[in-house]
């Protein structure tokens, strides 16, 4: 056996390889791939925490700050482009459209891309769908009017295409960050790889207010949207174009790490090499005389379907995206309420085309770095301590709680007390489901199909974001012009439904195991029933390690 110190290995600075190290070239002099297998596992699940997986953080949380910081940017966006095309008063229809397209496409992008990481591997793709978002992103902001062509279809095109590529980043992102962090502080790592969702909304919204700032003096003159003509509606048809295309900057800065990774060792070793272990681990069950299948089956259609069939896996598969899909009606749900807490802060949008403008972008940045911020970074702190599982459960029982409260109280709370139950819900929905939903599916499944059902589970909440914005959302003026009542008289019914999802959301997650301080291979022998080669390597240098020591003390003797 080659010694492993041997000098053969050069670390490669290059690229993204300063992040994500190439671990399978490191120990390439080791000529049994048991043995090397065993030492690149162990030296990334022993890593400490430093500069290198703050980079890592980094390059693969660029692509949800671009995500966040589309869904937040898109929604002021569209209230600038109202007052460009539609004198301030966008359909409902089109809105609707515009902010569920991106929905659509990132479905299509999880399960695509999902798939596809398995197939070919995650370094083949990554960095791919930072292209797709980055491309996606500037056609939009080129995009103008035309007597042929339908603006909104265009952009709503675009916007679907956008989301195939923030779709994608979901899966590859979570499981690259799980098969190459430490043990010891992998939840960590994935929760602050996710927590750049909060970051993304933070920038967002000051970019928002830094155009509206800048563009004040053509701005403050229009009291209503009919008003709002020539340097007005130039000015906010210049402002939606400069934040939308803000949000690819972080993308093209990343981007030259993502294409330059070396690939995931667990994939190089469990999917590509697995072949070449079973062949090593055959010979010595023949002179063993105990036959021992340690190579997982290959992947494949077939496999995947017998595998999650069965019960015992598949309830996992069930619990993962059945969590995520109940998390997410209610956290893009959530979102009705925005309005009315605006208000109670004292940034209702009212007043000049300014002040609505500069009132919707501060009083949303002011209620993220309130609510959704901090949550994010609880988790980070206290999900390899505390577990998944834990932090999960109790989140979907404090939002039924707080989202029951909101409903049945909701014509009894103050506007202040509104508040204080939003901020609350916003919290507990990222020290919660919102972040552990993307965690757990990254690491609790096996090797050859753990980026397919990340994609299933991620695909699973997008579709509850989409039932939520298209269908429950659109219940809250029911029946209100024909009782005489005033707009959103439903919406405190709205939040009960959404209650009623975090409830069942209860139960889902009693079908996914805790997970923390576990090596990805402990999770998958205990949870899905495959042999821990590196736990077969370990013993068996371990035995020929001690029997070395005593052949020695016999010479001594």
């Amino acid at each position: 056996m080659a010694d492993i110190e041997s000098p053969v290995y050069k670390e490669n600075s290059a690229g993204g390889k300063t992040a994500f190290k190439d671990y399978v070239e490191k120990f390439a002099h080791i000529e049994d791939p048991l043995e090397r297998r065993r030492l690149a596992l162990e030296e990334i699940d022993n890593a400490g925490f430093g500069w290198t997986q703050i980079k890592m953080i980094l390059i693969a949380g660029v692509g949800f700050m671009t995500d966040s910081y589309d869904i937040f940017a898109i929604n002021l966006g569209i209230t600038m482009m109202s007052y460009v095309y539609w004198a301030g008063a966008m359909p409902d229809s089109t809105n609707t459209l515009l902010k569920v397209s991106t929905s659509v496409g990132t479905v299509i992008g999880q399960l695509s891309f999902g798939t596809l990481a398995d197939i070919v591997g995650r370094k083949k793709i990554y960095g791919l769908e930072l292209i797709i978002m980055i491309f996606a992103t500037i056609f939009q902001c080129t995009l103008g009017s035309s007597p042929a062509i339908s603006f909104v279809a265009i952009l709503a095109t675009f916007r679907i295409i956008m989301g195939i590529g923030i779709g994608g980043d979901y899966p590859l992102s979570s499981i690259i960050s799980s098969e190459f962090s430490t043990t010891k502080w992998r939840g960590a790592i994935m929760a602050a790889v996710f927590s750049n969702q909060g970051l993304g909304q933070v920038f967002a919204g000051i970019v928002s207010i830094i155009l509206v700032a800048a563009y004040k003096g053509d701005l403050e003159h229009a009291k209503t949207g009919k008003e709002c003509v020539g340097a007005c509606a130039k000015a906010c048809d210049q402002m939606w174009r400069v934040l939308v295309g803000f949000g690819c900057v972080p993308g093209c800065i990343a981007l030259y790490y993502r294409l330059t990774i070396a690939e995931s060792p667990r994939y190089s070793l469990d999917v590509e090499e697995g072949d070449q272990i079973q062949k090593v681990a055959d010979v010595e069950a023949v002179l063993d005389n105990a036959a021992q299948d340690i190579a997982p089956p290959k992947a494949s259609f077939r496999d995947f379907w017998r595998h999650f069939g069965q019960w015992r896996y598949g309830k996992i598969l069930l619990g993962t995206a059945g969590s995520w899909f109940m998390l997410d009606v209610a956290y893009y749900g959530l979102g009705l309420n925005t309005a009315v807490i605006l208000q109670a802060i004292g940034y209702a949008s009212t007043g000049s085309v300014y002040d609505r403008l500069y009132n919707t972008a501060a009083g949303n940045l002011i209620l993220v770095c309130a609510g959704s911020l901090p949550g994010y970074w609880f988790t980070v702190a206290t999900v390899d301590t505390v577990g998944r599982k834990p932090i999960q459960l109790g989140g979907f029982i404090i939002l039924t709680i707080l989202l029951c409260a909101i409903g049945f109280g909701y014509h009894k709370l103050s506007e202040h007390g509104l508040l204080a139950l939003y901020v609350l819900a916003q919290f507990f929905q990222n020290f919660g489901p919102n972040t552990t939903t993307f965690i757990t599916p990254g690491e609790i499944f096996p090797t050859r199909y753990r980026s397919t059902a990340h994609g299933i589970s991620a695909a699973s909440g997008k579709v509850g974001a989409i039932i939520a914005q298209t269908c429950i959302g659109t219940l809250i003026n029911h029946n209100c012009a024909r009782d005489g009542k005033k707009k959103n008289c439903f919406l405190p019914h709205v939040m009960e439904i959404f209650a009623l999802f975090m409830l069942i959301g209860i139960f889902t997650t009693l079908l996914v195991p805790e997970t923390k301080r576990m090596t990805l291979e402990e999770i998958c022998e205990k949870y899905h029933g495959e042999v821990d080669s590196t736990k077969l390597s370990r013993d068996r240098y371990s035995a020929t390690q001690e029997s070395y020591d005593s052949d020695l003390k016999q010479e001594d003797n």
